[in-house]
């Protein structure tokens, strides 16, 4: 066993520099009643397309990619994204594009009511709708003759950051407990706590008032359900969120690998999303930390004035003004290989 676990990293890199591509973007749409997806996918990619550094704005830096390049030909294992509260799936671009590099197709959907500039507090604990999101991507790429020629449906991984890290714990099994999760709001006033009683909201990418949220009056049967997706054969979840509020036994049910990564080390991980007793649940758990970050490193680089122009937006989250002590780049890179390497292991090495 121990020369198996050091043979491992020597062939992950093998089985990357194998796989090593130019990274594609294609946009997508995925019909569902009520609730339409637009869906970002990143793929390994030939030659063509048109080259841009998707997901730029005046805030964040985006990544390189070539649109509707051609889909490099071969089987590869699909990895969905799951983006964090009032965020989106391109905010994830700077993850998605080298995972692409190294061989997989990623795609990730911008969750209704939890995305940027679409995004309440009574839609954010709505986790059965954005696992519902995608488990129908998998089921539109599935059937789409441009995909499933070149997806490896035996092989998908999910990857979720923060409130999109609950939502693939969701999708592997994992269920949460209403009551315990409205008694950590209790006492907490942190964090998805305090966003549920702010009573402020985003509509349209404009800033609104609207109701607090009383967590016990959300329709328990479903917040508890399981929204189980057995397609799923490993998760990443960096960050995730509900961390006091899941059921201790659906955690030790979970069959695939459960790779939970916090953004900082000790005291400095918040209370709303510290993994280690999580991974140490789940049969196949894995834990690792990165010192220097916080929660707010997962999001894109960004630009010079961004932090005094989120604030001119009302946005006061440290979202680009944070305190990690490394920078964001840097931070990424970390995270680039803790993912990869999770992922490269479960779906690409292990079905050699």
């Amino acid at each position: 066993m121990l020369q198996l676990l050091t043979t491992i990293p020597v062939l992950i890199g093998f089985v990357s520099a194998c796989f090593a591509s130019e990274a594609g973007v294609k946009e997508v749409s995925v019909a569902q009643p009520g609730r339409d997806l637009a869906v970002t996918v990143w793929y390994p990619a030939g030659a063509g397309g048109k080259p841009t550094t998707f997901g730029d704005n005046k805030v964040f830096k985006g990544a390189a990619a070539s649109v509707d390049a051609p889909v490099t030909p071969r089987r590869h294992p699909l990895v969905l994204l799951s983006h964090g509260s009032g965020s989106s799936a391109k905010a994830m671009g700077w993850l998605a594009t080298e995972l692409a590099k190294a061989g997989f197709v990623v795609a990730g959907p911008n969750h209704p009511g939890t995305t940027s500039g679409s995004s309440t507090p009574a839609e954010t604990p709505k986790l059965w709708q954005r696992t519902g999101d995608l488990s129908a991507v998998i089921d539109a790429l599935a059937k789409d003759p441009a995909w499933s020629s070149v997806i490896d449906a035996d092989r998908i991984g999910v990857v979720g950051f923060s409130l999109g890290g609950a939502t693939a714990m969701e999708l592997s099994g994992a269920r949460a407990n209403l009551e315990a999760y409205a008694s950590y709001c209790d006492g907490y006033k942190k964090w998805d706590c305090a966003w549920f009683a702010s009573g402020v909201g985003y509509v349209n990418d404009e800033k609104v008032t609207v109701d607090k949220v009383d967590l016990r009056s959300i329709d328990r049967a479903r917040f508890e359900q399981s929204n189980l997706d057995r397609r799923i054969k490993t998760a990443v979840l960096a960050d995730p969120g509900l961390a006091q509020a899941y059921d201790a036994n659906s955690l030790k049910q979970i069959e695939i690998p459960m790779h939970f990564i916090n953004l900082g080390e000790g005291d400095a991980i918040p209370l709303a999303v510290i993994s280690d007793q999580l991974a140490k649940l789940t049969p196949k758990g894995t834990y690792a930390t990165v010192a220097g970050a916080t929660h707010f490193s997962f999001l894109p680089e960004c630009k010079e004035g961004a932090a005094e122009l989120l604030k001119s937006f009302g946005e006061f989250d440290p979202i680009c003004s944070d305190e990690a002590s490394r920078p964001r780049g840097e931070l990424h890179a970390k995270m680039i290989g803790l993912v990869k390497h999770a992922l490269v292991r479960d779906l690409i090495v292990s079905g050699q």
